[in-house]
């Protein structure tokens, strides 16, 4: 995962990283709390209509903004004259467009904001990648909570379109309330009303959404947390940020599921010489600026066990092949671009590889796998649990 930075024209084939963005636009203060599909400030799983499909994005500013996670740089593509935007070419804001919530406060004024097109189009892979090992262990901490009563809070830290919550709220049992936490209203929109119904027994799910800056999380924002998620989010979080969301975590005294983090592995068949140099590239471009990137797991379980936890990591890799084309072609021209962006000097073979492999993952005939690895921290049992 990396942010955007915009590029010069002349790589409009290679954006920085896959992920389309919306541009439709909100204006809401940072501190607002978001509610959504016409309550208060909780709705119930299952009501409401579906988010409607998006629009295709087109190309109406001059470039990309800077420094917002999970993707994006080049704003324009090479298709003839056409002003369309390669899907994953990266963030495209209309002119006077304003911020949503700003991740930090050396952000620009107008980062963009994640397209619901990208995240639906990662999300099976997602649910087929994270660590089934985890949820047993998860599962027993959860049912011996001490003075638990009523649903599980589960927070669900840069939540986006709700993936997190439709994937694990069916595995658990029991009555649950998903807190849901985003800067970008549109996606808390999408995520509410995209809800699950009900968890593994059969009991209800309610949801509330929270727009703020995950990276500034106090223990005041989890009070009554039994349980915090995130996927995909500790790679784009400095040091800093992650021992934050740890001390976090740590002051609700609740466990933590992070999954989908980069582990900094690309593994394509068939293979290119040129493979290595991208992937080191890419890697070098996730820590610019004081990113963690693939460094961020050991972080977070260094911080977790400092604070008594007991920290277990499993292996969660995303496994494309033909069946996922679509996905695969995003991901490689945003894995490329962003090694370009980081060393400008493999602009001219990177066009060629990129060429190529798009051309055998159109054929079917690339496999990709791209390592991610999910953590689960146990916070010190108290009261007698387990």
């Amino acid at each position: 995962m990396t942010r955007p930075r915009a590029t010069s024209n002349g790589m409009a084939s290679i954006p920085a990283q896959a992920g389309p963005r919306d541009t439709t636009p909100e204006h809401r203060s940072e501190s607002e709390v978001e509610s959504v599909r016409g309550t208060e400030d909780q709705v119930e799983a299952g009501r409401g209509e579906a988010p409607a499909p998006v629009a295709p994005v087109r190309a109406e500013a001059s470039g990309a903004a800077d420094d917002a996670r999970d993707a994006g740089g080049t704003a324009g593509a090479a298709h003839g004259a056409e002003s369309s935007v390669v899907a994953g070419a990266g963030p495209v804001a209309r002119p006077g467009e304003r911020a949503t919530v700003r991740l930090r406060d050396d952000e620009p004024a107008e980062p963009p904001r994640y397209a619901p097109e990208w995240l639906q189009l990662r999300e099976p892979a997602d649910a087929a990648a994270r660590a089934q090992d985890l949820l047993d262990p998860l599962r027993i901490r959860l049912a011996n909570l001490p003075g638990r009563t009523g649903a599980l809070a589960v927070h669900d830290l840069g939540c986006g379109t709700g993936s997190m919550g439709r994937w694990l709220a069916p595995r658990l049992d029991g009555a649950q309330h998903w807190v849901l936490h985003d800067r970008d209203p549109y996606l808390l929109h999408f995520a509410a009303v995209a809800s699950p119904r009900s968890t593994a027994d059969g009991s209800g799910v309610t949801v509330e959404t929270r727009r703020g800056d995950v990276a500034r999380l106090t223990p005041d924002a989890l009070a009554g947390a039994s349980l915090v998620t995130a996927s995909a989010l500790l790679d784009v979080l400095t040091r800093e940020e992650v021992v934050t969301l740890v001390d976090a975590c740590a002051g609700a005294g609740c466990p933590a599921l992070l999954t989908l983090s980069v582990a900094g592995r690309v593994e394509l068949t068939p293979a290119d010489p040129l493979d290595t140099e991208i992937t080191e590239a890419f890697n070098a471009h996730q820590r610019r600026g004081g990113l963690l990137g693939p460094d961020s797991v050991t972080v977070a379980c260094e911080a977790f066990a400092a604070r008594g936890a007991a920290v277990r990591v499993h292996p969660s890799p995303w496994r494309l092949g033909p069946e996922e084309a679509a996905l695969t072609e995003q991901w490689l021209r945003g894995w490329v671009g962003a090694a370009v962006e980081q060393r400008p000097e493999l602009r001219e073979r990177a066009e060629r590889y990129l060429r190529d492999r798009l051309a055998a993952c159109a054929a079917g005939a690339l496999r990709v796998v791209v390592h991610h690895s999910d953590l689960l921290a146990l916070p010190r049992p108290t009261g007698g649990t387990s």
